[in-house]
C-alpha cells in the first residue's frame, strides 16, 4: 500500500474526518536531503475533524502523530494543517 493511502486510512480510522487532503510532495524534494529515491518521502496533510478543533495546536499535532504511528519513521517530512 502506498504511504499516502496508509496516511489517509489511519487518519480516517482515528478521527471523525470532515475534510482530508494528503498530497505527496516528494517530487519537489528530489535530490535534496531526506530524499530516499522512493518517491514517498515528503507529504502535506490538511485535516479537519471536530474532536481536533477543541484541542491546542500542540495537542492536535500529538494526536495526529500518534494516529500515524510508524509512518512517522518512514517519511522524511510531514507538513500538517490541522483543525
Amino acid at each position: 500500500m502506498a504511504i499516502k493511502d496508509e496516511i489517509e486510512a489511519r487518519l480516517r480510522e482515528a478521527f471523525a474526518v470532515t475534510a482530508l487532503d494528503v498530497v505527496n510532495e516528494s517530487h519537489r524534494h528530489a535530490g535534496h536531503a531526506g530524499d530516499d529515491g522512493s518517491g514517498e518521502s515528503h507529504f502535506a496533510v490538511s485535516l479537519r475533524a471536530p474532536e481536533l478543533s477543541a484541542m491546542s495546536r500542540l495537542a492536535r499535532h500529538r494526536a495526529v502523530q500518534g494516529a500515524l504511528g510508524d509512518i512517522n519513521t518512514r517519511v522524511h517530512a510531514l507538513s500538517l494543517d490541522i483543525g
